[in-house]
């Protein structure tokens, strides 16, 4: 324990953290004054005893981290890190809670304040992002001991435990023994419908032991009991849940423990009450220096924590390398990636765009130690895992491969919350049709402009057997439609290894990469310049243009046969290889013109059409599925569903004929 609990200074804190809540839900007409009215108490213990952060160096490595995954409680993270002197978070930024242009958004929003370590709001991302950070603090210090050692401290509330990625994310992280890692759960017993009885019935501790942690409890309200129950966590060889016992909305006399408090404004009249049963005297949007000066002592020992870490850094004889892990730069794999693509043109290998993407991962992996992977239990198909990595295990994080089990969701949040550690760049892999498991997790890291990278393969009806289930059609539009998502679907073992070089150089958004299962011919004869990265590009130029045939991933093999059956026919048809839509539409103008043409166009892919309008016009062809796949061998599902040379052909004439 840093300080010993003050019940009087605490309740300063927390009643601080009250009304700040109040005033400003009140003000805005709209936000949750229940949840940090409720964990006001276990706040302000938490921070004023135990908690390491300052925030004059909001982003220093070693920083304790805090994540409020219950995110509708917004206002108790924006009270704390007012009260703590965040230079982003004045007072104005209070009076200005859920309105445009303000950084006090209504869900914590990661990038636009200080101390907002990742988005919450979807319920259970919080704690499942959190065990991704546990789990890189783990591994970095296996590698630093020196100069890493922080908990992960975690607010989640009854929603965030009933969403089922909890389940995932607290499996995975008792299984690891994350003991750096400790959740205080508010266990009011109520949701927004009602008490908690109306929809469950689940023993939390009991689920909680059953996968691996350690559970205590404590009143919520009575600080002693906070901080005793922090104290023995801190100290435990595996993550801890504190079921804190609070009351929704603690300190509104006539609101507190009902569901009515949870999403609405309390009203002046009831605000009035709060503050006499309080003893809260100070105007609304005003606090007392004492409640200023405790907080501030908060992040005076923070600072220390931070000056002393410094210390620690300047002398440490892996200063350079955990310096280079911050960071996270690509440049060392230029030189090695470069050698490796003109291998790639001398050996022109047939191969899967999943065993491209594990040949040049291993290139990857060599020149980038903060690299690190893993698998939702498909490693062997995925490929994800190169020579030498070791696996990482309970109570061993030297590895750098992580098994994260059959958890998709909570792999992809994990991933993100590695990613917003810092000091490693994730990847991990699932199949494609599977991105649905993830897509809440992926939706997360664009918003946040976090670089996780997620690689998935089976990309199409060309996994054959496996059928429909297996076969994903419509997800390479749903996943374009994501903003800020990068998707890559390279069509050889060039643009794969390319499509590496920028996942590994991204920094301000993720990447995903969808790989096929069936081998494909190297197409690409020069390797002088990432072609992958302008999106779209004439991989087959012709002289007169008759037809554009624009293709991505394995079906632009199937376009550069047709063109070549064209071709004898007399019909010039240039091929573009289309492998990512988003970076094609970042391209100028001119640009896109000059690839595209203005002859008839031909769209291939073994998806639906949906968002391949960005390219094509009313007039041009698209020849790809229109509905859900069938279990057969690859060949002839690609011809039962006519996304054939043959096909292409057809409609290249009947498009002169128009």
């Amino acid at each position: 324990m840093n300080v010993q609990p003050n019940s009087t200074t605490e309740r300063l804190m927390a009643n601080a953290i009250r009304a700040l809540t109040m005033d400003a839900v009140q003000k805005a007409n709209s936000g949750h004054p229940g949840m940090p009215m409720g964990m006001a108490d276990v706040a302000a213990v938490l921070f004023n005893c135990f908690i390491t952060l300052d925030p004059q160096a909001h982003d220093w490595p070693d920083r304790d981290r805090f994540v409020l995954s219950a995110g509708h409680g917004s206002m108790l993270i924006y009270a704390l890190n007012h009260l703590l002197a965040y230079s982003d978070m004045g007072m104005d930024q209070i009076r200005a809670f859920r309105q445009l242009g303000s950084r006090t958004a209504g869900h914590p929003e990661y990038g636009h304040a200080q101390g907002i370590e990742v988005t919450t709001g979807p319920l259970g991302q919080g704690i499942a992002t959190a065990v991704g950070m546990a789990l890189a603090e783990r591994m970095a210090a296996a590698r630093f001991p020196d100069l890493v050692n922080h908990y992960t401290y975690v607010m989640a509330g009854d929603g965030c435990l009933m969403e089922g990625i909890s389940q995932e994310a607290i499996d995975l992280a008792g299984h690891l023994k994350l003991n750096r890692l400790i959740v205080l759960w508010d266990d009011n017993r109520i949701t927004i419908d009602g008490g908690t009885e109306l929809s469950t019935s689940i023993d939390q501790q009991a689920r909680f032991r059953a996968s691996g942690w350690k559970t205590l409890d404590c009143d919520g309200h009575t600080p002693t009991e906070i901080a005793d129950a922090i104290a023995e966590a801190r100290t435990s060889d595996r993550p801890v849940l504190i079921a804190c016992q609070t009351v929704i909305g603690y300190g509104a006399p006539n609101k507190q423990g009902g569901h009515d408090v949870h999403g609405a404004p309390l009203g002046d009249a009831e605000i009035a009450a709060a503050r006499a049963h309080l003893g809260w005297t100070d105007d609304p949007f005003e606090m007392p220096v004492e409640a200023y000066a405790a907080f501030a002592r908060v992040a005076e020992r923070g600072a220390k924590a931070r000056h002393a870490w410094t210390a620690r850094l300047e002398t440490s004889p892996d200063r350079a390398a955990f310096v280079e892990a911050q960071l996270a730069e690509s440049t060392a794999l230029a030189g090695p990636m470069a050698a490796y693509k003109a291998q790639l043109l001398a050996d022109r290998p047939k191969v899967a765009t999943r065993k491209a993407s594990e040949m040049a991962l291993a290139v990857v992996n060599d020149a980038l130690p903060f690299a690190v992977g893993g698998s939702a239990d498909l490693t062997g198909s995925n490929l994800t895992r190169t020579k030498g990595m070791t696996t990482v295990k309970p109570g061993d994080f030297a590895g750098r491969y992580i098994h994260f089990g059959i958890r998709e969701h909570s792999m992809a949040a994990a991933m993100n919350g590695i990613a917003l550690h810092g000091g490693f760049r994730p990847y991990g892999g699932t199949f494609l049709a599977f991105a649905d498991y993830c897509r809440p997790s992926i939706r997360l890291a664009a918003l946040m402009g976090v670089p996780t990278i997620f690689v998935m393969t089976h990309d199409s009806i060309g996994l054959g057997e496996d059928g429909p289930t297996h076969q994903p059609v419509e997800h390479l539009a749903s996943l374009r439609a994501i903003p800020n998502l990068t998707v890559l679907r390279p069509c050889d073992a060039v643009e794969t290894a390319e499509a590496w070089e920028i996942a590994m150089a991204t920094r301000d958004g993720p990447i995903l990469m969808a790989l096929s299962r069936q081998n494909l011919p190297t197409f690409r004869k020069d390797c002088s310049q990432n072609m992958t990265a302008t999106g779209g590009y004439l991989l087959r130029w012709v002289e007169k243009r008759h037809v554009t045939l624009i293709a991505t991933g394995s079906e632009v093999e199937i376009a550069m046969t047709a063109a070549d059956q064209l071709a004898a026919q007399g019909i010039e048809a240039a091929v573009v290889s289309l492998p990512s839509m988003e970076l094609f539409a970042a391209r100028s103008d001119e640009y896109r013109r000059a690839v595209l043409g203005d002859a008839p166009r031909i769209g291939v892919e073994a998806a639906i059409r949906m968002g391949w309008d960005s390219v094509l016009r009313p007039s041009d062809r698209f020849i790809g599925m229109s509905g859900f796949g069938a279990s057969a061998p690859a060949p002839e599902l690609y011809r039962h569903f006519g996304i054939t040379a043959d096909a292409i052909v057809l409609a290249a004439k009947e498009l002169r004929k128009a």
